[in-house]
């Protein structure tokens, strides 16, 4: 959800997004509560974040408190590192309603923390 939401919000942005325990395709919560707001996921799909460890980055970001403990060791050139502590939606256990309301709390709450990370990243640009 967070590559689909950077995406939306800078055009010019590159975003990777990737896990230390990819699943088979995208979750279909996390689908549809995307296209409730207009961002379609459907053409991306789960990466293992070691494709990415010699890669350059400016940022790499982790967004739940799990994949802060387990993700690797970056070796390429990474300028900056965030965390933000956003619950893994996936993880949580209830009926189909609730894992949606929940899916859409996520959802929310990346959409709110990456929404002020891209408008840092464009004052950056504009400001050079």
């Amino acid at each position: 959800m967070a590559e689909g939401i950077l995406k939306s919000l800078d055009s010019g942005l590159q975003v990777y997004s990737a896990g230390t325990k990819p699943a088979s395709k995208i979750n279909p919560f996390a689908i549809k509560v995307m296209s409730e707001i207009g961002i379609d996921i459907t053409k991306q799909y789960p990466k293992n974040v070691e494709q990415f460890l010699k890669e350059p980055f400016d940022y790499v970001i982790n967004v739940c408190d799990n994949a802060r403990q387990t993700c690797p060791a970056f070796f390429g050139q990474v300028k900056h590192r965030l965390h933000y502590s956003i619950p893994d939606p996936v993880e949580f256990v209830g009926t189909e309603e609730e894992k949606l309301s929940f899916f859409r709390k996520v959802r929310d709450q990346i959409r709110v923390t990456f929404t002020e990370l891209a408008l840092s990243f464009t004052r950056k640009r504009e400001s050079i």
